[in-house]
C-alpha cells in the first residue's frame, strides 16, 4: 500500500488508549505528519522522568513530537502551523482552545470511548460500568468550544458484559476505536462526512475519578456496590477501611463477586473463613477475591487470610 498523502494528519494523545489508535492510522498508510503529547514528568517514587505512552510509540517510528506546556504559546502554534496539516485528530488528550482545533482545513475530530451525548468527561468507560449499563461504544465528533458537544460523525456500539471490569472494557473499545477513526478518516478524505448534532437533553455524566467518589458505600445495594469495584477495575480501584480490634487498614479491591441472601448481619461486617472473605450488605453478601492492602502488594482472599486475623466484630466502613 503506498502512503496516503492527500490527508495530512496532526495526532494529539497521551496514554496507552491512543497508542493503538495511533498504530492504526500509520497500519492505513496515512501520512501523520506530527504527533502532539503530553510533557515530560517525574513520575514514582525515584521521580524518574517519565515520557508518555504516545511519545515512545511516536519516536520509535519516527514521527515529529510536540509537547507544548501551553497550547496557546505563540511558538508552539508557529510550529503547529509549519506541519501544514489539514486534518487532526485527537484521542485522550486535553481541551484545545479554539485557535488549534480550529486550523486544519478539514477540522480536528476527537474520539470519545461513550455513545455520546452519553457519559460526557473524563471517566466514560468507568461510569458506563458503575451505572450498570448494558451497552457503551465509540463516539466521533468534531470539536468545538465545549467538552464532547460537538456534531457527532460516526458511533460503533458494543455490549457490556455482566462481569466485565473497566480494564476489559477499555482493550475492546480500543480496538473499537481504532477502527472508528479510519473510518471517519475515510469519510473525511472523501468528502462525504454528515454529521449529526448532540441532542440538548440531559444525560449521564463520566467525572474525574478521585479518592473520594471511588470509595464504597456498603449501604447500597449488593450490585451497585459490585459495579463499583469492576468500573474500577484495574484503575483506580475502589477501596474501604478495615475496622478491626482498634486498629484501621486501607484496602483496594480488584474483583469480588455476588451472593444474594437473606440474613440478619450488620452492614459492612466482615464474615470469614479460611477460604473465604464476606462482607454483609442489605440484599446479601459480597464476596472479596482479590484484593490490596497498604503496604502489601495484590494478593488473593485466602493468602490476605493467612497472615491477617479478623476480630469477631471487624466491619468495614
Amino acid at each position: 500500500m503506498t502512503r496516503n498523502k492527500d490527508i495530512k494528519i496532526v495526532f494529539m494523545g497521551t496514554p496507552e488508549f491512543a497508542v493503538t489508535i495511533l498504530k492504526g492510522i500509520l497500519d492505513q498508510k496515512y501520512n501523520v505528519v506530527g504527533v502532539i503529547t503530553a510533557p515530560d514528568k517525574p513520575a514514582g517514587r525515584g521521580r524518574k522522568i517519565h515520557q508518555s505512552a504516545v511519545k515512545k510509540f511516536a519516536e520509535e517510528n519516527g514521527l515529529k513530537v510536540l509537547q507544548p506546556t501551553n497550547l496557546k504559546n505563540e511558538d508552539f502554534l508557529q510550529e503547529l502551523q509549519e506541519l501544514q496539516a489539514n486534518l487532526q485528530v485527537v484521542v485522550a488528550f486535553r481541551m484545545l482552545p479554539k485557535v488549534v482545533w480550529n486550523m486544519p482545513e478539514n477540522g480536528t475530530f476527537n474520539l470519545h470511548a461513550s455513545l455520546l451525548p452519553e457519559y460526557r468527561g473524563a471517566a466514560p468507560i468507568n461510569w458506563a460500568i458503575i451505572n450498570g449499563e448494558q451497552k457503551t461504544g465509540v463516539t466521533t465528533f468534531f470539536i468545538d468550544d465545549k467538552i464532547d458537544t460537538g456534531e457527532i460523525i460516526l458511533q460503533k456500539e458494543t455490549e457490556i458484559l455482566p462481569e466485565e471490569t473497566a480494564g476489559e472494557l477499555h482493550d475492546k473499545l480500543m480496538t473499537l476505536g481504532s477502527d472508528l477513526v479510519n473510518e471517519t478518516i475515510a469519510l473525511i478524505q472523501k468528502g462525504n462526512v454528515k454529521t449529526t448534532p448532540q441532542p440538548k437533553k440531559e444525560h449521564k455524566p463520566a467525572p474525574k475519578l478521585y479518592k473520594e467518589n471511588c470509595k464504597i458505600d456498603w449501604s447500597d445495594d449488593l450490585t451497585s456496590i459490585y459495579n463499583k469495584i469492576r468500573g474500577l477495575s484495574p484503575y483506580p480501584l475502589a477501596w474501604t477501611t478495615i475496622y478491626n480490634d482498634n486498629t484501621t487498614l486501607e484496602m483496594k479491591i480488584y474483583k469480588a463477586k455476588k451472593e444474594l441472601e437473606k440474613h440478619d448481619y450488620s452492614i459492612g461486617k466482615v464474615i470469614t473463613t479460611k477460604k473465604e472473605m464476606k462482607v454483609a450488605v442489605k440484599d446479601g453478601f459480597l464476596i472479596i477475591e482479590e484484593l490490596k492492602v497498604a503496604g502489601k502488594r495484590k494478593m488473593d482472599a485466602v493468602s490476605f487470610l493467612n497472615g491477617f486475623k479478623f476480630e469477631e466484630e471487624a466491619f468495614l466502613k
